[in-house]
């Protein structure tokens, strides 16, 4: 069973995810919190595996909790809430150690998609989102972010990379290996073994590297 933490300022929106959320046989909601305080001091308290925290709240706001929660209780992983036109935000989350993020005009399977992967370990994001996330970075010191990502990416074996190409274009493990005839399963390993080449704590960072290398997901002839 999945514990789930939900916070955000607004009664109706919190009902609303509970409902979503309690459809789900794997999924319990435990608790809810009006701010990002409370949050952080339930989360502490029940320890739940999953906190779904909008970025804004008052007396404290979601991005401000997910950086305590990572300090305090780091096995809690984190979904940030926001709506459209705060980008901006979402990369501070991301980049924070955040398991990704929802709008909250998202659909309801989505919310149930993201805290189950979140819950094991995934970041979550769909296609769509991913490319408006990482478009942000275009023209943001493009050149430094490109040969820090370049640099970064000498660790990987020629296969890693092409793992990385895919990831960066926001494709599931599943995806990835229809794409190059592996197993989910052997794509989930590749993973595990990339983000630790790169110092990422979550496949959207990643994902971020790729963009930033100019990385592109055509197969190479290396081997594994």
């Amino acid at each position: 069973m999945i514990r789930v933490l939900v916070a955000d300022d607004e009664p109706l929106i919190r009902a609303g995810i509970r409902m979503i959320l309690s459809s789900c046989a794997d999924i319990e909601v435990v608790a809810e919190a009006a701010d990002g305080r409370e949050a952080v001091t339930l989360a502490r308290e029940l320890r739940v595996d999953v906190a779904v925290l909008d970025i804004q709240m008052p007396v404290m706001d979601g991005l401000t909790a997910l950086a305590e929660l990572r300090r305090t209780v780091p096995e809690v992983r984190v979904l940030m809430l926001t709506t459209f036109g705060e980008q901006r935000n979402v990369l501070r989350a991301l980049t924070g150690g955040g398991a990704g993020f929802l709008l909250k005009d998202s659909a309801p399977p989505d919310l149930i998609r993201a805290v189950q992967a979140a819950a094991a370990g995934q970041a979550y994001l769909s296609p769509a989102t991913t490319r408006r996330v990482v478009d942000l970075l275009a023209a943001d010191d493009t050149v430094r972010r490109a040969e820090r990502a370049r640099a970064l990416l000498e660790r990987l074996t020629g296969r890693e990379r092409d793992v990385l190409a895919l990831l960066g274009e926001g494709l599931s493990n599943a995806d990835v290996g229809r794409r190059i005839h592996m197993s989910e399963g052997t794509i989930k390993s590749y993973v595990s073994r990339i983000l630790t080449k790169l110092d990422c704590e979550n496949r959207v960072q990643a994902a971020l590297l790729a963009r930033d290398a100019e990385l592109r997901g055509e197969p190479t002839d290396f081997e594994p």
